[in-house]
């Protein structure tokens, strides 16, 4: 065996014990799941369950339903919002630029350094004041604002890659800013939208903070409905673990069937031809 399969060999090794390592919380999760309650102690969390108790995922379903109706509506709207207002920003900051444009950019830029933790009160202030503290409608404005530094940057690095002449034959047949947007950047846009959209669905599903501080019972995502799976003095854990996992599906959804294409969007934002 020459040196270059032992490397070869060596890596694969190290790389699957990396794997199992990080899929252990997983296979606790799922383990702890499928046993009965009275099953479900320290010394013997390792082991499989005597029999599998699969209603632990129906119920934690039934109960985190509302709560993944509202992560569904609040993550889907705000992504979709935040993604066109980014898509029209970074073609202004792109294509489009003016005096004093860059210190523009550079100003929003500064929201991505900004922990949420700090500006929590202020927002809450906001929110109440313009009446939507407590309701989902108040959440979504809250991400889609703090989400346009990000994706206003992501799509400007894409849009830098277009080629500025393209834009110039638009011009010069009579096209407009809308016209040629619409009509010539958004079709082009589609590697940098995949980007966008995964990443804000993936930190808007999983924020917590905003989501038990901002929402009334009613209006509470998901995350918040799995820490009500855990309160109470005597906790079922089978509940809490099976609520995980399912908490994490839509996210392990998209990165299966759109993973390549977020690393082709990436790439595409990133190399110059």
């Amino acid at each position: 065996m020459n040196k270059y399969k032992l490397n070869k060999i060596l890596l694969y090794v190290v790389l699957i014990i990396f794997v199992a390592i990080y899929l252990v919380p997983m296979y606790m999760a799922f383990v702890t799941a499928l046993k009965d309650p009275s099953e479900i102690n320290l010394s013997t969390a390792w082991k499989l369950p005597s029999e599998a108790n699969w209603s632990s995922f129906k119920e934690a379903f039934l109960l985190m339903a509302p709560n993944l109706r509202n992560s569904l509506i609040l993550t889907v709207s705000a992504t979709v919002i935040s993604a066109m207002i980014g898509s029209i920003n970074g073609y202004i900051f792109s294509k489009n630029r003016f005096r004093g444009s860059e210190v523009i950019f550079t100003l929003i830029l500064f929201g991505m350094f900004i922990p949420y933790q700090i500006i929590l009160i202020p927002l809450f202030q906001v929110l109440k004041t313009i009446g939507l503290y407590g309701s989902l409608g108040g959440l979504v404005v809250a991400h889609v604002v703090y989400g346009i530094p990000i994706v206003t940057m992501l799509f400007r690095n894409f849009y830098d890659q277009i080629p500025s002449s393209i834009m110039e034959s638009a011009k010069i047949d009579g096209a407009g800013f809308f016209r040629i947007y619409s009509g010539l950047i958004l079709p082009l846009s589609i590697p940098g939208f995949v980007v966008v959209c995964i990443w804000q669905f993936t930190q808007i599903w999983n924020e917590f903070l905003w989501g038990i501080t901002l929402t009334r019972q009613a209006a509470n995502p998901i995350t918040v409905g799995l820490s009500q799976l855990a309160g109470g003095q005597a906790v079922s854990w089978n509940l809490p673990m099976a609520g995980s996992l399912l908490s994490a599906v839509p996210v392990l959804i998209i990165y299966i069937f759109l993973g390549k294409y977020f690393i082709r969007g990436l790439l595409a934002g990133s190399l110059k031809e």
